[in-house]
């Protein structure tokens, strides 16, 4: 059993697949229609995945040669890697905190004003992981551990997306969809600053083009030179043994051209799946809207934002890395450990950070914003890495800021205040989410 829903929300295609199915049975649907749907719903997300796949294998060829070509050594944010040791030592519990945490979302989503259905399933892995292991580090166990650490999660679940929101609706225009990736905070805080430092009339995706550059105009024409540009440069900035070993003995050059196409041709692919994936979950939610959760809005991975500004993307990916770089270079002159900017997160985060830093600041908001998300994707995991060694996972850490964040906030209310502290927070989470229940209970009596 604990192996089932540990290998159900590591197919987040078949929780969006189901997601589909329950919204059409709701809404009475056809079977053709239920069948059509959610099938096509899948594929799309299916689709997307393989693109970010295909992104994320290209980056993998990228980083050992920009850490070759610029001698960085540190340590490289990984999920996964934090994931492993927390499942060796407590997998049970934080499988059962993951099922649990996915109920919560939705009692919460259904008593309070926070309507959002958390559907990004790594991620919600990764929190049950990060929030099993502080838990149990202070000494939670058994059933109290379960069940605080299935309400942080559901907490988490319906509270990042909540946060991110009003930046989501200015880009997309509505809110059928929201943010479901865990960094909300850094999301939130880098598109205030796009807003007030950036000038929203003069977009990303209105850039003035030359005609005899007109090209340029084609995002994905535009992704490509740009990508190869930066593959040669690293490429031959790198050691040549090191090169010629990562291109399997073929001409690292060619290698890092194709390398840089692969890229692009990954992110055609990423684009294609949400538009097929939309298509189909935005309608199919609806039933969930109308029957089981009042106003229901799903959250969704973090590609679901990039057709919303294509350049922006790009622009807000190498903003990221710049920032990122930076905040590389000043840690040496801190007592905080050097952290190896981590080229996939950079790109992931940093994009989805461009659209929504493009929709309050434009052009200058989003290379502002982006460099200052790329020094936090840097400094909050130089931050929590002390504290992850304490709690037995030393020399790895999150590479996302809300993982950060809440293990920032759960290891020191547990080192301040032992279990006394995290009571405090879920004492103040309910008192939240009850007045948000109440103020919803009244609003549906007209009172």
């Amino acid at each position: 059993m604990m192996n089932f829903i540990y290998s159900f929300f590591n197919q987040p295609a078949i929780i969006i697949g189901l997601i589909a199915l329950i919204g059409l049975i709701a809404q009475k649907a056809s079977f053709s229609k239920i069948l059509t749907g959610t099938t096509k719903t899948i594929i799309g997300f299916l689709i997307m995945s393989l693109g970010g796949g295909i992104i994320a294998g290209s980056l993998e060829t990228l980083s050992p040669a920009f850490e070759n070509a610029f001698n960085v050594q540190g340590v490289i944010p990984n999920n996964e890697a934090v994931i492993g040791l927390a499942q060796d030592l407590l997998g049970t519990e934080m499988t059962i905190i993951m099922g649990l945490g996915f109920v919560v979302n939705i009692l919460l989503a259904r008593f309070t004003k926070y309507k959002y259905i958390f559907l990004t399933g790594h991620h919600v892995l990764f929190m049950a992981a990060l929030v099993t292991a502080v838990l149990g580090t202070a000494g939670f166990k058994g059933l109290e551990l379960i069940l605080i650490g299935s309400f942080l999660l559901g907490s988490a679940m319906v509270l990042s997306p909540a946060i991110v929101q009003p930046f989501y609706r200015k880009v997309t225009g509505s809110d059928d969809i929201a943010m479901g990736h865990f960094n909300a905070v850094s999301y939130s805080l880098t598109a205030l600053i796009a807003r007030f430092l950036g000038d929203e009339k003069k977009s990303t995706e209105d850039l003035n083009v030359p005609d005899k550059f007109g090209f340029f105009r084609d995002s994905t024409i535009t992704t490509a030179i740009v990508m190869v540009i930066i593959y040669l440069v690293v490429f031959l900035a790198a050691d040549s043994t090191l090169m010629t070993e990562l291109a399997g003995g073929d001409n690292y050059i060619m290698f890092a051209i194709v390398q840089g196409l692969t890229f692009t041709a990954g992110f055609v692919i990423v684009l294609q799946g949400v538009r097929m994936m939309l298509a189909e979950i935005i309608p199919a939610f609806q039933g969930i809207s109308e029957r089981i959760v009042p106003d229901a809005t799903p959250a969704l991975d973090v590609p679901a934002i990039f057709p919303y500004g294509q350049n922006a993307v790009i622009i807000g990916f190498f903003a990221a890395l710049v920032g990122g770089f930076a905040a590389f270079l000043v840690l040496p002159f801190t007592n905080l450990p050097l952290i190896i900017p981590g080229l996939i997160p950079l790109f992931f985060v940093g994009a989805g950070s461009g659209v929504l830093n493009n929709g309050q600041g434009g052009l200058r908001g989003t290379l502002i914003g982006g460099f200052v998300h790329g020094i936090l994707l840097i400094l909050l995991p130089a931050l929590m890495l002390p504290l992850l060694g304490e709690l037995g996972f030393a020399n790895t850490t999150f590479g996302d800021t809300d993982f950060a964040t809440v293990g920032i906030i759960l290891g020191y209310l547990s080192q301040l205040f032992s279990k006394m502290g995290i009571y405090a927070l879920v004492v103040l989470l309910l008192a939240i989410f009850s007045s948000s229940a109440l103020k919803s209970v009244k609003n549906n009596e007209g009172l």
